[in-house]
């Protein structure tokens, strides 16, 4: 494992010289010197919200193992925001900052194996969320009754914009315990399952434990005039709680509203497997933007609309079946939560199975020709501009995650040509890499070994990925019709345009109205047509239609 990592260390560093990042950027993005000697075992995140002047203050606890000798330390906390001592052993640690990234010096350097802790002090008012949850930080409104109504956000921007800790992916702390102290006539939702709440008069603290492991980013707190209500489901591992949080004026709303949340249960853990965080219940918390994937409490502020606010995103009808945040963000629990990309240049692996998920759903409940044509209709938002994976070691996310991911996911579908194997691999998928943090590599690498189709030449079969991950360039199925001959007969010469080099896939096409299977490269090949006529001579009209199911264009010359 610590190979494994400091390779990943040194590529992550070898990308950042090569590309016009800052700093801040590489000690952001890189697993540093200072990030690699040590693994996350447990947080103790214990913090005072202050509506009144929008500030934070208290402390987080962070228990570590030590995996080879070293005695500087790095944690990230984003300006505002200052860490004002740090205590190790009873002893205040000196410490040196560049930008958001703080280097703690250790009183000596420690030993591989021993179990060590921090407690890293911090106050001040963290970043104001400018466009939740895209743009991060903390959102402070009210609601309608003029009740403080108060929610973190912040992938990409960070989890260190609101509270100390490891601001990197690839390691995941094994649980948490969150302890907010609010005024006396809020609530605090968090992670996992609330502990206790101990009432001090003016405030209360609500203290919520995760028991599995968990993506800094997935870390939230949300604070509001909440009212609960609950059900059980019976799910693949047992009775599973879904607890759902919403503010008090949209109690009766939510009841009708999050129904679709037993819905999603059924298909996700039908295509993907038991749900990943039994121990911890699923939560849905009501929140003033619109929504997030937060582990086992995603948040919810779709207005109470199907859709997307009320808006169908495939054009087709589809899409106003079901409440698209309800959905999508509880897909992030199995893309995202279970499965976490190390790097977030591979954020494709959250954005693009979680988007896909919407048309699984669809499947599931409505039929495979709803879900074809829903995630089909998506396709007009695809840019093509720019590769899905982004930048390694600096914190830089591709392009094109979330449409275009979910139909290369489909054209795989269409090619593995069995959907209970295709099924098989989703939930393979969640059951080998659970509770982990991966590579783009492990992911297309586990695919392609159990697709049962070679998808490359020369034994290459890393060619789909290289095209649609790597590339920005949709693969065009070229092909001209010769009927030529006297005799009654055609010949259509296809090929792969606007390709990778050795790019192959095999391609469903349909002929004089007759479905045919083709292998296609980028290299001219001749099939023999036995056409009833040749009505087709002397006309562009064409004979060949691609199978829509697969994301590709085509061109007649």
């Amino acid at each position: 494992m610590k190979k494994i990592l400091f390779i990943f260390f040194l590529f992550s560093i070898s990308t950042v010289f090569s590309q016009n990042f800052t700093r801040q950027d590489t000690l952001r993005g890189s697993i540093t010197p200072q990030r690699i000697w040590w693994d996350l075992t447990y947080y103790h995140l214990d913090i005072s919200v202050n509506p009144e002047n929008q500030s934070i203050e208290g402390s987080n606890t962070i228990n570590y193992r030590v995996l080879h000798p070293n005695d500087e330390i790095q944690i990230d906390l984003q300006d505002p925001l200052k860490i004002n001592k740090v205590i190790q052993d009873g002893k205040e640690l000196n410490f040196r900052s560049e930008g958001y990234s703080h280097f703690i010096k250790l009183k000596k350097k420690q030993k591989n194996g021993q179990i060590k802790s921090i407690k890293v002090f911090y106050e001040g008012k963290p970043k104001v969320a400018v466009r939740p949850p895209w743009d991060g930080g903390i959102t402070w409104t009210k609601d309608s009754n003029g009740n403080h109504f108060i929610a973190s956000s912040n992938q990409g921007i960070g989890a260190s914009i609101w509270w100390p800790n490891k601001d990197h992916m690839y390691d995941e702390v094994d649980s948490m315990l969150i302890s907010v102290n609010v005024p006396k006539n809020l609530t605090n939702v968090s992670n996992g399952r609330l502990r206790s709440v101990e009432d001090y008069g003016e405030t209360k603290t609500f203290h919520w434990f995760v028991s599995n492991p968990i993506n800094n980013y997935g870390v939230n707190i949300n604070i509001g005039d909440y009212v609960m209500f609950s059900e059980i489901y019976d799910g693949e591992k047992g009775d599973l709680d879904m607890i759902y949080y919403v503010l008090r004026d949209n109690l009766e709303r939510a009841k009708t509203q999050f129904k679709d949340a037993i819905k999603m249960m059924q298909a996700f853990e039908f295509w993907f497997g038991p749900y990943p965080f039994y121990e911890d219940s699923f939560k849905i918390v009501e929140v003033p933007y619109l929504g997030m994937e937060h582990q086992s409490s995603i948040t919810y502020g779709n207005k109470y609309m199907k859709g997307y606010l009320g808006r169908d995103l495939s054009r087709t009808g589809w899409g106003l079946k079901f409440d698209y945040i309800i959905i999508h963000e509880a897909g992030h629990e199995w893309f995202a939560n279970n499965i976490t990309y190390k790097d977030i240049a591979d954020m494709w692996v959250h954005e693009s199975f979680t988007t896909y998920s919407e048309n699984l759903y669809l499947d599931y409940h409505y039929g495979k020709e709803a879900a074809s044509e829903y995630v089909i209709g998506t396709r007009s938002s695809i840019a093509n501009r720019s590769p899905i994976i982004g930048k390694y070691g600096v914190n830089k996310r591709g392009s094109d995650l979330y449409s275009k991911g979910a139909n290369i996911l489909h054209t795989l579908r269409q090619i593995t040509a069995n959907d209970e194997k295709w099924r098989s691999i989703l939930r393979g998928l969640n059951k080998e890499f659970y509770h982990q943090t991966v590579t783009t590599k492990q992911i297309e690498n586990y695919i392609l070994n159990r697709i049962g189709v070679k998808i490359g030449n020369d034994g290459d079969v890393n060619r789909f990925f290289d095209q649609y991950l790597r590339d920005s360039r949709i693969p065009v199925f070229e092909y001209t019709i010769d009927c030529s001959d006297i005799k009654n007969n055609c010949k259509m010469g296809y090929e792969w345009g606007n390709v990778v080099e050795n790019f192959k896939m095999p391609i469903e096409v349909i002929i004089d109205g007759e479905n045919i299977f083709l292998f296609a490269d980028d290299k001219m090949k001749w099939l023999e047509i036995d056409y009833k006529n040749h009505i087709y001579k002397n006309t562009m009209k064409s004979p060949v239609k691609i199978n829509d199911n697969y994301y590709v264009f085509s061109r007649k010359y």
